[in-house]
């Protein structure tokens, strides 16, 4: 599979710079309606093609979001996705690992969560936050019960990446079509989407102080996503840097490259064998009789 050709997709020679990565549309970008009714448009489209991708049972397709806090995963999941068939696709948070999940390597709760052949799994963060929290806070290494040669900060996030390239590339060798976006916003709007979420009650509950802590962290954390982009963003699994100043803009150009994706495999209705159509032809002539 050839990555969708986007303005966002992140190269696969390690020349991205986060700092030049786009967190609003271009200045020709267009109003929300128009983009709003892109995003309609693609959302019907990705209709039909789950349910060509369901029926075909060949491929599944991946989607791995990773962003800030405040930076609308959760609102572009849903929205993006708001026409799939249930039945067709599965969604995973994947938060503070349990006792189990440390008692395994980083990749194993993400792994028993992939996605059947025929439908679209989404891991709301994944595997990357180890690449990403637990580089900004290394300190997290000792609760993960890893022996002290593993352990060691010299080495370890390459070592990550190496782990992590494998295993997408394994993925793709075996018919699942891996897309991972960032959802890139900047500073300042997540900081007013904070605001927006102690000022409205009807947002209360999306507040949580923890994020603001986390936010203090910034540099570190642009410094571990513009590596971990640049270690991982290959042929077969493509991260796309979407700016997500404006979620109108941000869920359409995602959902145009998901459907794009989805476009380009070759994916086609099961045909029936001819003694199955014999069959069918069969039961139908009795159906039919009066």
């Amino acid at each position: 599979m050839r990555p969708v050709d986007s303005p966002y997709l992140v190269p696969f020679d390690g020349s991205f710079c986060q700092a030049d990565a786009p967190t609003a549309p271009p200045p020709d970008a267009g109003d929300d309606e128009k983009w709003e009714k892109k995003l309609k448009k693609r959302v019907k489209q990705l209709y039909k093609l789950q349910r060509l991708l369901y029926a075909d049972d060949r491929y599944s397709l991946l989607l791995v979001f990773q962003a800030m806090d405040a930076a609308g995963k959760d609102s572009t999941i849903r929205t993006v996705l708001s026409g799939v068939n249930p039945a067709g696709f599965q969604v995973y948070s994947f938060k503070k690992p349990s006792s189990e999940e440390i008692d395994h390597d980083f990749l194993w709760r993400t792994t028993r969560s992939l996605p059947e052949r025929g439908r679209i799994g989404v891991f709301n963060r994944s595997y990357y936050e180890e690449v990403l929290v637990v580089r900004v806070h290394p300190s997290f290494l000792g609760g993960q019960k890893l022996p002290d040669e593993c352990a060691q900060l010299d080495g370890i996030w390459e070592r990550r990446f190496e782990s992590i390239r494998g295993s997408e590339l394994h993925l793709a060798n075996n018919g699942t079509v891996v897309i991972k976006f960032w959802l890139n916003v900047s500073q300042q709007e997540q900081k007013r989407r904070f605001v927006a979420r102690i000022d409205d009650p009807t947002k209360n509950w999306k507040f949580d102080s923890g994020d603001i802590v986390e936010a203090k962290h910034w540099d570190a954390y642009m410094n571990a996503y513009e590596h971990a982009l640049n270690a991982t963003s290959r042929g077969h699994a493509p991260w796309y840097a979407i700016p997500a100043d404006n979620k109108p803009y941000a869920r359409a150009c995602v959902a145009e490259i998901v459907v794009a994706t989805l476009k380009s495999l070759p994916l086609r209705f099961p045909t029936p064998s001819e003694e199955d159509r014999r069959e069918m032809l069969q039961l139908r002539d009795e159906l039919v009789e009066p």
